[in-house]
């Protein structure tokens, strides 16, 4: 296993944040439990199918540079002739059990046989929505190699995968994967699995510099300055995979809301913003679709491009495209106001990349 140390801090074993400790009190904790009984939502769950474009074989023998959204921070990315996945969650349950917690919303719009032989398995931190053991499991034979922060690699051995193959970067350290350049960036998040594991390893975004297209992963973050200095240091960049879900004022150091998660998308010097960590669970005491309602309306207000495509529909990382609000219908159900008028965005023709420009 390559590890490689150096930026982050550890205070007796624990790693932390470069700006903010984020740890929830007993007072903290009241006050979530009270927002959780008390919350009145109209739609926490969809009320129809979430639409889906199944990913064929014929869709993925195609040369071009582009990515699909699988579900929640499950993105398929080829890139430089590479297969690259993140944080692959594919189970019914972000949980460590499979009969309670979290449920997911859709299916996965191909299966995780399906899939092509992945070059790079790429992981943010090791919580239950974004490191799902039986998928590294499904996935161990056809993955070449494996890139994630300090300490996640234990998880890994554990489910059998070679340490010749896992790859942990600490924030700011670059590794090569062909022509393109993997770098673990800070993150304001903590981690953990367990009772007594709470931020034993580490959390991080990513850098993904092809020659193609410059990609930003974010991970899970609290908005912080450490964006501002990946636009620096890193940027510019010409897509952005912006945490933007699971929001709520009780916890917003370790999840950005809707406002923050754009100025962090313009902080990295990103392009076109496509909205992530929202659409397949349930993690919040938000309605499932206002992540995408939001975001959408703050984009246009702000002359941000941002892109919402259908689960399993290319983006493509080079060519632009228009758009659709494929949510908006649930959402007009609910709350009786289109979404499209909400952010006084015209309706938008179906497509192939879900792009919405001002």
């Amino acid at each position: 296993m390559s590890q490689q140390t150096g930026e982050a801090s550890k205070i007796k074993g624990r790693f932390r944040n470069s700006h903010k400790v984020y740890g929830a009190g007993l007072g903290d904790l009241v006050g979530i439990i009270k927002a959780y009984l008390g919350a009145k939502r109209s739609a926490p769950s969809p009320k129809s199918a979430v639409p889906l474009q199944p990913i064929t074989p014929a869709e993925l023998a195609r040369p071009q540079a582009r990515l699909y959204r699988l579900g929640h921070s499950t993105v398929l990315m080829y890139l430089d002739g590479k297969w690259l996945l993140t944080d692959p969650v594919f189970s019914e349950r972000a949980s460590p059990f499979q009969w309670a917690g979290p449920k997911r919303f859709h299916q996965s719009p191909i299966a995780i046989e399906a899939l092509p032989d992945i070059d790079g398995l790429i992981l943010s931190h090791d919580h239950y929505d974004h490191l799902d053991t039986a998928a590294i499991k499904a996935l161990a034979a056809r993955v070449k190699h494996f890139y994630m922060p300090l300490g996640v690699g234990k998880r890994l051995i554990r489910l059998g995968i070679d340490k010749a193959r896992i790859t942990e970067l600490d924030w700011w350290q670059s590794v090569q994967l062909g022509t393109i350049e993997l770098t673990a960036t800070p993150a304001q998040h903590f981690s953990g699995r367990g009772l007594f594991d709470r931020d034993a390893t580490l959390w991080a975004g990513w850098a993904i510099h092809g020659e193609q297209a410059r990609v930003f992963f974010s991970g899970d973050s609290g908005y912080f300055p450490g964006f501002a200095e990946i636009g620096e240091r890193l940027g510019p960049f010409d897509v952005t995979l912006m945490e933007t879900g699971a929001y709520n004022e009780l916890w917003r150091d370790i999840h950005m809301m809707p406002e923050e998660s754009l100025q962090a998308h313009l902080d990295v010097k990103g392009q076109l913003m496509v909205p992530i960590h929202n659409g397949t669970f349930d993690l919040a005491l938000h309605d499932w679709f206002e992540p995408l309602e939001r975001i959408r309306a703050l984009a246009w207000d702000r002359s941000v491009k941002i892109a919402t495509p259908i689960f399993g529909e290319a983006l493509s990382l080079t060519l632009p495209g228009s758009g659709s609000d494929w949510w908006a219908q649930e959402s007009a159900i609910s709350t009786g106001v289109d979404a499209r008028e909400k952010g006084r965005a015209p309706a938008a023709e179906s497509s192939m990349v879900g792009i919405a420009e001002s």
